[in-house]
């Protein structure tokens, strides 16, 4: 079939073969038993195969920027960076907030941004794109309210008019 594969840290046969794909390079990692054992991986509660490719391969290397961050802690279940780091889980849905300097960075290079727009028919796209605009242009307008500046209080409002026009006018059709 093919040379056996060997432990890329000890040179025995290997039992255990890791693959992972970060920023479109895939790397794998090929282990025997006693070194998969050593290193955590057997253990899904202790095992991260990014420390895993840091220590083994690259020396004693410091942690990227944005796994870095080992003090956040989320306000509202405690759960914190260096566990999100080591599980790869969060442990509620304000953590996304409260733990965003290390998640941003890792959700961007992965997908083509940091927000999530989500799937919707073609043709609610329309709709969709005309109450985003009204909820900007209602901020910007309760922002000038405040501030006493009417003469964009009025350009706001008669801006909001014309959306809701077009939101209540059936969508042309191709």
């Amino acid at each position: 079939m093919g040379d056996s594969l060997h432990c890329d840290l000890c040179g025995k046969p290997a039992t255990v073969h890791l693959t992972q794909i970060v920023k479109n390079q895939i790397q794998k990692v090929d282990l025997c038993e006693e070194c998969a054992q050593t290193k955590g991986v057997t253990d899904p509660e202790g095992f991260s195969l990014a420390d895993l490719l840091a220590k083994s391969f690259a020396g004693p290397a410091e942690e990227p920027a944005e796994l870095g961050a080992g003090n956040l802690v989320c306000e509202q279940c405690g759960s914190s960076a260096q566990n999100f780091k080591k599980t790869g889980r969060l442990g509620c849905a304000v953590c996304y907030d409260n733990l965003k300097p290390i998640l941003l960075p890792l959700i961007s290079g992965l997908h083509k941004g940091g927000q999530h727009k989500g799937k919707i028919p073609a043709r609610q796209w329309r709709n969709l794109g005309l109450r985003r605009e009204m909820e900007n242009v209602e901020r910007e307008l309760q922002d000038a309210v405040k501030t006493e500046n009417f003469e964009v209080a009025a350009r706001c409002r008669d801006r909001l008019g014309a959306l809701r026009a077009q939101l209540a006018a059936p969508a042309a059709t191709s």
